[in-house]
C-alpha cells in the first residue's frame, strides 16, 4: 500500500495503446531525484523519452515554486508580501488565490490564506521555545481576512501588515499542474504525491491505485486526487499540542476533534484545501455541508482525535 509521504513522487507509464506498432522493446523504467516543494522530489518514468519529460516536469516545478513558495524570496507570492502590491500577477497565482477563495467562502472564512502574519508569531515564538503573547496574537489578528485582499488581473493589493501563504492549497495545486503537462505528454496511467496525491488513470496493467489512509483505511484511486490533513501533525510545541492549522479566529492553533481527515476529489487543490479546512469542523454534517459545495468532492475519512489506528 501507497502511504502519504512529504515529497514528490511520479510513476508514470505510457498508455498502452499508444505503443501499438512499436518495433522496439519497452525500455526499463528509470528514476530521477531531485528537489521540489523544499522535499526531496523523485520521477519513475517508463517512456521512450523518459528523460526529456522529467526534465520537463522538473522545469514545471522549478516555475511553479517562483510563483507559489515563500520559501523563496524572489517568488511572486513572497514579493507580494514583502511589498503589499502585485502588478500583473502570473495567471497561476490568480488561479491557486481563486481556488483558496472558493474553499474560504464555503467553509465559511476556516480555510483562509491571510494567516501567514498569525503563522509566523507562533514560528518565531517556537523556535525560542516560547507561545505567543496574548496582546501579540491579537495584533497580528487584526491583519488575517481574505475579504481585505483585492484580487484581480492587472494587480493582487494587501492591506499593510497583511501578508498569504499557500500552505494548505499550494502542494495540490502544483500537483494538479503536473498532472496536466504529463497529460499532454500522452501519459494517463501517472500517480503524482506532492504530499497530495493526484491519479491520472489507474496503474500500468489496468489496477486503481492502492492508497493506505492514515485511519488504516484503504482506497482505491483512479482520475482523482486524494489530500489528507492532520491538525497534530507537525506542532509548534515539543510537546504535540499547538498544531500547525490555525484558526484564523481565535488566532490560535485549532483545538480540532479530528486526528486526520481525508477528502478526494477530482483536482488535489481542491482536495487540499477542503482536507485543511475540515479540520476546523465539528461534525461529519459540518465537513459534508462544506465539501458538498464542490463537484464530486467527498470525504474519504474522518478520525476522531480519541481514535487510534
Amino acid at each position: 500500500m501507497l502511504t502519504r509521504r512529504r515529497l514528490i513522487a511520479i510513476s508514470a507509464a505510457m498508455a498502452a495503446s499508444s505503443w501499438a506498432g512499436m518495433a522496439q522493446a519497452r525500455p526499463a523504467a528509470r528514476l530521477w531525484t531531485g528537489q521540489a516543494l523544499g522535499a526531496r522530489a523523485s520521477i519513475r518514468l517508463d517512456h521512450p523519452q523518459a528523460e526529456a519529460i522529467a526534465a520537463r516536469v522538473f522545469a514545471e516545478i522549478d516555475r511553479l515554486e517562483s510563483i507559489l513558495s515563500l520559501y523563496r524570496a524572489d517568488s511572486a507570492v513572497s514579493r507580494l508580501n514583502r511589498d503589499g502590491r502585485l502588478d500583473n500577477p502570473p495567471f497561476e497565482l490568480l488561479e491557486c488565490l481563486s481556488i483558496a477563495g472558493s474553499v474560504h467562502s464555503a467553509s465559511g472564512g476556516c480555510f483562509d490564506p491571510t494567516v501567514q502574519p498569525l503563522w509566523a508569531l507562533w514560528a518565531e515564538a517556537a523556535a525560542a521555545g516560547e507561545k505567543p503573547a496574548d496582546a501579540a496574537i491579537e495584533r497580528a489578528r487584526l491583519h488575517v481576512g481574505w475579504e481585505k485582499v483585492e484580487l484581480n488581473p492587472s494587480a493582487i493589493t494587501l492591506q499593510p501588515g497583511m501578508s498569504l501563504t499557500l500552505n494548505g492549497v499550494g502542494q495540490g495545486y502544483v500537483a494538479d499542474r503536473v498532472a496536466v503537462l504529463l497529460e499532454a505528454e500522452g501519459l494517463n496511467e501517472i500517480l503524482i504525491d506532492s504530499g497530495e496525491f493526484r491519479a491520472l488513470g489507474g496503474q500500468p496493467g489496468g489496477d486503481d491505485w492502492p492508497m493506505l489512509l492514515e485511519t488504516g483505511a484503504r482506497l482505491a484511486l483512479r482520475q482523482r486526487a486524494l489530500a489528507t490533513s492532520s491538525p497534530l501533525g507537525t506542532t509548534f510545541d515539543q510537546a504535540g499540542h499547538d498544531g500547525h492549522i490555525l484558526d484564523p479566529v481565535t488566532g490560535r492553533p485549532v483545538r480540532s476533534g479530528w486526528r486526520s481527515v481525508s477528502i478526494s476529489a477530482p483536482s488535489a487543490a481542491i482536495a487540499d484545501a477542503l482536507s485543511t479546512a475540515s479540520c476546523l469542523m465539528p461534525d461529519q454534517a459540518s465537513i459534508a455541508g462544506v465539501i458538498g459545495q464542490f463537484f464530486d468532492a467527498r470525504c474519504e475519512a474522518a478520525a476522531p482525535l480519541s481514535e487510534r489506528s
